[in-house]
Order: C-alpha cells, then structure tokens, then sequence
C-alpha cells in the first residue's frame, strides 16, 4: 500500500498530463472551438484592457510616484493594513485594474526592496482583484442587464478586499524577513533623467508583453479543459452527486463548479440562471475569489519573487466570503 502511495504522488502529475494530451485528441473538435472562443476573449476583451495597465504599473513604479505616495499614507497603511505607506499603490491599481495586476504590483515593490517578502505576502491576500468595469460593464449590464446589480457587487467586492486586508496585518506579525534590507529608497526618491525614458519605456513593454501572454495562455488553457470537462461527463458526475447530497439545482452547481475552475466562463453561466438573491450571492463569492485559473496566473508571476501562494488563496476565499455576506445585507436593505 505504502509503495502504491509513493508511486502515485511521484507520478500524479505525469499521469494528469498523459490524460489532458488523450483528452486533447480524443475530444479535438470541442477542444478547438474551446480555444478559439479563449483566444477571441483574450485578444478582444483582456489584451485591449489589461496590457495598457500592466505597462503603466511598469511605468509607475520606476518614477518617484511611490515613495510621494508613501509619505502621503504611511500613517494609514500602517496601523491598518501593517504594510508601508508605498504599498498603497498595489491597492489602487490593483483596484482599478482588473487581475491579476495587484500581483505584478506588489512583484514590482519586492523586487524594488521597497516591502519585505512578508509584507508582499500580505499585500498579495488583497490586493488582486477584479476590475470595475468588468463588474459594472460586464457582469451588471451585459450578463445581467442591470446596473443596479454591478453596483451592488462592486462595493462588495472593494470592502471585502479591505476587511481581508485588515485581517491580514497579523500575517506573520511576530516575524521578520531577516534577508530584507530596509534602503528607504534612495533610488526612487529622484525623478526619471530624460535619457533614461527611451530604455525605461522599453523595458516595461517588454515585460508586460511576457505577463499578458502567460495569461493569454493560461485563458485558452483552462476554456479548453472546461471544455473537456463538460464534453467527457466529468462535470455531470460531480454536478449529479453533490446534487444527491445537498438538493441544490444542478445548473447552479454546473455554474458554480465552473467558475471556481475558470470565472469568466462561470459567472457567464450563473447570470443565465436569472437574478434571484442566490445567483447574485454566488455571483459576489466567485468575483473574491476570482477562480484557479486566475490562482494560476498569480502563481506564475509570484514564484519569481518567492512569494508563497498561501495567503493569497486564503485571503481569496476570505474575499469571497465576505463579499457574499456584503451583498446579502445591501440586498436585504435595498
């Protein structure tokens, strides 16, 4: 048994793969139309929006933008949030800008010494998040056809990130990253030389070229292995059981399943269900959480930093907790 145990954690992951490539042939005709459909939503809605952002995070943080910052709001970030005052501006972009771009954020401040690698874990439980124009525009009146709605999951989704936040600055308290200097940068309190603006620009468009086709590549990735998922029964089965066990409908936990594997596609399938307080409450949990897919994405950009991927998945499903008991008490008072 012990042998049978050790042979299958060493060789999971071959299996796994071994049974995505079968997957892949056995199911091509589903599997190609499954990455066009992700290849179309990656060139037309995340390319567009996204990499404008990720070039201008870039940009921002070679200037002296987050030191001026940091002045401003070291009092508050501090007490509230136990992270320095320059880390504001992972919140504020990560914010305004959609996934995963508080990640490369708070990757920028770590690299830049500006925070400890453990006052980047903490940062990285919250300051990912979901974009308001892909609630409100999206989600609120293209899925949903009602503003009202995107609102709602909007100052959901922000006040979820900040309570998550607060918890989070007992992340570790009592430790401290001894491989961190604090320089107080010394670098980035001087601004930009115009000779340097030509290399600067450069540099940053090539590095947010790299970020956004990883998640190009992780978004055709993961609509084709719904698509498996949904083509071979898989999701039927454990749609059926769980329906056996707990009597919710199948197509809520058919949505549900689905976005916590890859969000876009989900929420896509909960919003078909109506607007009743249940879509709409599951609606709010899969926006904090965001999906394994976008995990995935965070993953990738993280490990380079050596940020462990812990607290972001905790904090995470903290978000979509929260955001779901917010959405409940503004329903019930609207």
């Amino acid at each position: 048994m012990n042998f049978f145990v050790i042979s299958f954690k060493k060789y999971f992951f071959t299996f796994i793969f071994i049974l995505f490539t079968l997957s892949l042939l056995m199911f091509s005709n589903n599997n190609l139309l499954a990455a066009q459909n992700g290849l179309i939503l990656w060139a037309t809605k995340v390319l567009p929006s996204l990499f404008p952002f990720f070039i201008a995070t870039e940009l921002l943080c070679q200037t002296n933008f987050t030191y001026i910052l940091g002045k401003f709001l070291n009092k508050f970030m501090k007490p509230f949030f136990n992270v320095p005052g320059e880390s504001a501006i992972a919140i504020i972009l990560g914010t305004i800008s959609g996934y995963p771009v508080g990640a490369k954020v708070v990757c920028n401040l770590k690299k830049q010494k500006i925070i400890s690698k453990i006052e980047a874990e903490r940062l990285i439980a919250y300051t990912n998040n979901s974009g308001p124009l892909f609630i409100l525009g999206t989600i609120g009146i293209s899925l949903f056809g009602n503003k009202k709605i995107g609102i709602i999951l909007l100052i959901s989704h922000i006040l979820a990130s900040l309570l998550v936040g607060y918890f989070f600055k007992f992340w570790k308290k009592d430790k401290f990253d001894i491989n961190y200097r604090e320089t107080k940068f010394n670098s980035m309190s001087s601004p930009i030389k115009i000779s340097e603006l030509g290399e600067i620009i450069g540099n940053s468009i090539k590095k947010s070229i790299g970020t956004i086709l990883t998640i190009g590549g992780f978004i055709v990735l993961f609509s084709v292995i719904i698509s498996i998922l949904q083509t071979s029964g898989i999701l039927e089965i454990i749609t059926s059981f769980l329906n056996s066990i707990t009597n919710i409908p199948k197509e809520v936990l058919l949505s549900f399943i689905t976005g916590f594997i890859e969000l876009t596609n989900g929420v896509n399938l909960v919003a078909s269900l109506g607007t009743s307080t249940l879509t709409i409450l599951l609606t709010s949990f899969l926006l904090g959480f965001g999906g394994i897919s976008v995990l995935l994405q965070v993953y990738s950009i993280i490990a380079k930093e050596n940020i462990s991927i812990k607290p972001y998945f905790y904090g995470k499903i903290l978000q979509g907790i929260f955001s779901s008991i917010f959405t409940f008490f503004i329903i019930s008072f609207i």
